[in-house]
């Protein structure tokens, strides 16, 4: 395979930044945007799908865009969603309803689900090997440096008012050329009508990945509301603690490739749910804010570790010829548990107050680590590629 060129890496890297980045820019803003909508009912439960809405619809529509790429253009598709992410992210700028608003991220989640099939699909199609590993842990450490930029930016700018966060969205328009100039069309590869199905291994990475995003998506969706309204944390200081955990989740990215050379998929991954979980665990039994900056990173370099793992494991279980298809499951997967994540831990913080929860679900994730190490040992050892 040849050597990829310096900027279409760049490029790649940005897209990747942008699905990641659709969320984390805006998380500082929330607590202050149920202030600005208090007189609207729920608003609480409202300002947390500010940022779950785009999930719900990528779930929804990614595995049908998915086909829909493979069918079309990889690189036209991606175009598109450039600029409708920059239009849609930037639209709380000037929108004056929550549902108005609402109905934007909507829109912007199917930007973001273009980019990240796109963003996959040309990883699978331009890296093989050991060099994809290394890739793709050199990408999400990007993804996870571009996050300590657009959160803490975004929590000075929320300071300063709510709607100023938005305008990072506007990065768009930025990397719309890039694509334009370095991206190239995958070759598209022969393939029999049996390669249409999915597998049971690639149904089991997706099982795996929309469990870890209900389970790591309370740090963007209530970690905030627990720093800022019962620690009194402002929101520049809530940036700083959030981009510290994403400053660890590069260096859980970049541990990937050197873990995968001694270990299986599926190892790597229980190893990161322990260190997930000890870091909810941590964060239930703080006392002073500043402690957020040793618990959150715990949580980073987990999530680094299982997001990359569980990527680069749906890229190595797929035909290369359905990698379009596949990452359009994948991504599904991950946003559908972005989107369930508050609905179905929101009674449970309501009942047990924020820490007492992030303490409840360490112990439940540490739990079901032991009885799924023993159940896999047994029945599922195929399942932990080498």
């Amino acid at each position: 395979m040849h050597e990829v060129h310096r900027m279409t890496k760049v490029t790649l890297l940005s897209l990747a930044m942008l699905g990641v980045m659709s969320n984390a820019a805006i998380v500082t803003s929330l607590p202050h945007l149920g202030e600005h909508f208090e007189h609207i009912h729920n608003i609480e439960l409202l300002s947390r799908l500010m940022i779950t809405l785009p999930s719900l619809v990528i779930a929804l529509f990614a595995p049908f865009l998915g086909h829909f790429i493979h069918r079309t253009s990889v690189i036209k598709n991606a175009l598109f969603a450039l600029g409708l992410f920059a239009l849609a992210g930037s639209a709380g700028l000037y929108l004056q309803d929550i549902y108005a608003l609402l109905a934007s991220r909507m829109v912007l989640g199917v930007a973001i689900a273009i980019i990240m099939i796109v963003g996959t699909t040309l990883v699978g199609s331009y890296f093989s090997g050991e060099s994809r590993h290394q890739f793709m842990g050199m990408q999400s450490a990007f993804i996870s440096i571009g996050g300590i930029l657009f959160i803490t930016g975004g929590g000075l700018l929320s300071d300063i008012g709510w709607r100023y966060p938005f305008v990072i969205y506007l990065i768009g328009f930025a990397v719309l050329p890039l694509a334009a100039l370095f991206l190239h069309e995958p070759k598209t590869l022969p393939h029999d009508a049996q390669d249409e199905a999915i597998s049971g291994n690639l149904w089991f990475v997706y099982g795996l990945a929309f469990l870890l995003m209900i389970v790591f998506y309370t740090l963007p969706t209530q970690m905030p509301f627990l720093m800022i309204n019962h620690f009194g944390a402002s929101g520049t200081l809530t940036g700083l603690i959030i981009s510290s955990a994403m400053a660890s989740n590069a260096l859980g990215a970049l541990s990937f490739a050197r873990m995968k050379k001694q270990m299986g998929f599926g190892s790597i991954y229980l190893l990161g749910l322990v260190v997930l979980a000890l870091g909810f665990v941590a964060i239930g039994n703080i006392s002073n804010v500043y402690l957020f900056f040793i618990t959150s990173p715990m949580m980073g370099f987990g999530g680094g570790l299982l997001m990359t793992t569980t990527t680069a494991w749906m890229l190595h279980s797929a035909h290369h010829s359905k990698h379009t298809r596949a990452s359009g499951y994948l991504t599904g997967a991950l946003f559908g548990g972005q989107f369930v994540s508050p609905l179905l831990f929101h009674p449970f913080v309501a009942y047990f107050g924020l820490q007492q929860f992030f303490v409840l679900l360490g112990v439940v994730v540490l739990t079901g680590v032991v009885i799924v190490k023993l159940y896999l040992s047994l029945k599922l050892n195929g399942h932990f590629v080498k």
